[in-house]
C-alpha cells in the first residue's frame, strides 16, 4: 500500500482526504482543526499512520511545547511544533504600562535570559529618546557585564537540561551548582535572581553595591572550574557523541531559508553575531572571539556552546577591569525629565528609595515632590516614530520594534524572539530521524517557550 502524505495549511478546521490525479495516492490536507482529525480520517481508510503527541506535558518538551509526530515504527516521518501554552500577552500589555514598566512585562517573556530583552527594549527607547550617547560609560559597562553573565548562565541551563534529557544527571547537577554562583551574583547587583527590571532606559536602576566585582571574579573562578568538568563529562563522552553526532542536522542552507541565527547558524561554519556585525553598548571595544563550527549537528552545538562560555567570561574580566577603573559615577542620563527619580538602597526589607532620598523629595522641595510623583506615575513622554533594535541573545538574534505616538507609553512594543524562530526548524531536523533523536533536536535548539509565546 502506498504511503498516505499529509499537509497542513492552517492553524484550524477539519481534515479532509483529496485525490492526487497524477499519482493516485490520497492526500491528507489540513485545513485546521487539529492533527487528531487526520488521524481519524487515515484510520477510516485503513492506512497505516500513527500520528501522537510528545508534549506538553512531557519532560523533554518542558511542559509548554507540543510536538505532533507521525511515526512509522521508531521513524518520524512528519513533525510539527505546536505553540501558545504559554501565551501572556506580554506585548499587549506593554500598551498600557509607561515606557519605564515595560521593562518589568518584556523581562518576563524569556525568563532563562531576562537582562537581554531588557536591554534590547532600553536600547530602542533610548533611540526613540535620541538620548543613545548620554548614557554613562559606567552604565553601559554595567549592562555589559550583566548580559554576558547572564549569556553564561543561559549556555549551563541548556547543556544542563540537554544533558538530563539523555539520562546524564550528573550533566544537570553541574550545570546547575555551576549557574547558582552566577545567580547569588546577580542578585547581590540587581536584587532579584531573575526577571530582574534593572536596566532602565537611560541607564540602570542603580550602581553595584561595595564589593560587587570582587565577588564576580570570585565566581567567574569556580564557574570556570564547573565548566572544565562539563566538558570532561560531555565532550568526552562517547555515548553522548553517539547520541548527538549527525543528529539535528541543519546547513546553512536551511538556516538562511529559515531565518536561524546563534549558536544554531554558527555550527554550520556561519561567524554571524549582532555584538560583532551591529555592535551596541560598545561591545566593539571589547576584545572576544565568535567560535564557529562546521558539523552543524547538535554534536557540534554543545561543543560551540562551551566555548562561548569562555568567550563571555573573557568578556566579563574586560568589564570588571574597566569598572575598577573608572570608579564611581553616574549609571542615569542627567536629564531629570527622562531619569527615573530613586536612589536605590538595599535594607532589611529589601531594595527600596534610600531613605535621604525620601526625606529630601519630602521635606525640602515640593517641586521635586511632584515631579517625583508625575514621572512615575504618567511616565515621560517619547516622540513620535519607530525603532528596530537587535541584540546578540543567547539563542540568536533578538530584535524588538517600538512604535510610539508621542506619548508616554508604547504605541506597539513587538519582539523577535529567536526561539520563536528557531523552532521553525523541528521539521527539518527531526524528519527521517528516530523518536528518540527528536528530544536530542529540540534540546540542541534550546528553546525557551516564555519568549515564544509572549
Amino acid at each position: 500500500m502506498s504511503p498516505a502524505r499529509s499537509t497542513a495549511s492552517g492553524p484550524s478546521a477539519t481534515g479532509h482526504v483529496v485525490d492526487d490525479d497524477t499519482t493516485g495516492v490520497p492526500s491528507f490536507e489540513a485545513s485546521g482543526g487539529d492533527w487528531s482529525t487526520i488521524a481519524e480520517e487515515a484510520a477510516r481508510l485503513g492506512e497505516e499512520r500513527i500520528v501522537v503527541n510528545m508534549g506538553p506535558q512531557h519532560p523533554s518538551t518542558h511542559g509548554v511545547l507540543r510536538l505532533m509526530l507521525e511515526i512509522d515504527g521508531e521513524t518520524v516521518t512528519e513533525a510539527r511544533a505546536g505553540i501558545g501554552y504559554l501565551h501572556t500577552g506580554i506585548e499587549k500589555n506593554m500598551e498600557f504600562r509607561t515606557w519605564t514598566q515595560g521593562v518589568t512585562f518584556c523581562t518576563r517573556m524569556d525568563y532563562v535570559a531576562p537582562l537581554f530583552q531588557e536591554a534590547a527594549y532600553c536600547l530602542a527607547v533610548e533611540k526613540l529618546l535620541g538620548i543613545t550617547d548620554d548614557v554613562p560609560e559606567r552604565a553601559t559597562t554595567i549592562r555589559v557585564l550583566l548580559m554576558e553573565l547572564n549569556r553564561i548562565t543561559s549556555h549551563l541551563v541548556c547543556l544542563a537540561t540537554g544533558g538530563n534529557e539523555l539520562g546524564a544527571t550528573t550533566i544537570m547537577t553541574v550545570g546547575f551548582t555551576a549557574r547558582e554562583e552566577l545567580l547569588k551574583v546577580l542578585e547581590l547587583i540587581t536584587g532579584l535572581r531573575m526577571n530582574h527590571a534593572f536596566i532602565r532606559p537611560g541607564g540602570v536602576a542603580q550602581d553595584l553595591p561595595a564589593g560587587a566585582v570582587g565577588e564576580v571574579r570570585a565566581a567567574l573562578r569556580s564557574v570556570r572550574t564547573y565548566v572544565r568538568q562539563l566538558e570532561d563529562l560531555m565532550l568526552a563522552n562517547p555515548i553522548l557523541k553517539l547520541r548527538t553526532q549527525g543528529v539535528g542536522y541543519l546547513g546553512l542552507a536551511g538556516c538562511m531559508a529559515l531565518a536561524i541565527t546563534g549558536p544554531v547558524l554558527r555550527s554550520t561554519g556561519l561567524p554571524y553575531d549582532v555584538r560583532k556585525a551591529n555592535p551596541y553598548c560598545g561591545y566593539e571595544t571589547y576584545d572576544f572571539d565568535v567560535p564557529v563550527r562546521s558539523e552543524a549537528d547538535s554534536w557540534s552545538r554543545i561543543g560551540l556552546r562551551m566555548e562561548e562560555i569562555h568567550q563571555s567570561a573573557r568578556i566579563v574580566e574586560q568589564a570588571c577591569d574597566r569598572l575598577e577603573a573608572m570608579g564611581p559615577g553616574p549609571v542615569m542620563v542627567a536629564d531629570k525629565k527622562v531619569a527615573w527619580p530613586a536612589q536605590l538602597a538595599l535594607g532589611t526589607d529589601g531594595m527600596g528609595n534610600s531613605a535621604e532620598h525620601i526625606r529630601e523629595i519630602m521635606g525640602t522641595s515640593m517641586e521635586a515632590l511632584i515631579h517625583h510623583f508625575k514621572l512615575v506615575t504618567e511616565g515621560f513622554r517619547v516622540p513620535a516614530g519607530q525603532v528596530f533594535q537587535t541584540v546578540e541573545h543567547p539563542r540568536g538574534e533578538l530584535g524588538v520594534h517600538l512604535v510610539s505616538d508621542g506619548g508616554t507609553r508604547p504605541y506597539r512594543a513587538h519582539f523577535r524572539d529567536p526561539s520563536f524562530n528557531n523552532l521553525q526548524a523541528v521539521s527539518v531536523m527531526c524528519e527521517g530521524g528516530q523518536v528518540a533523536d527528536v528530544v536530542v533536536s529540540v534540546a540542541s535548539l534550546d528553546p525557551v517557550l516564555g519568549g515564544v509565546d509572549r
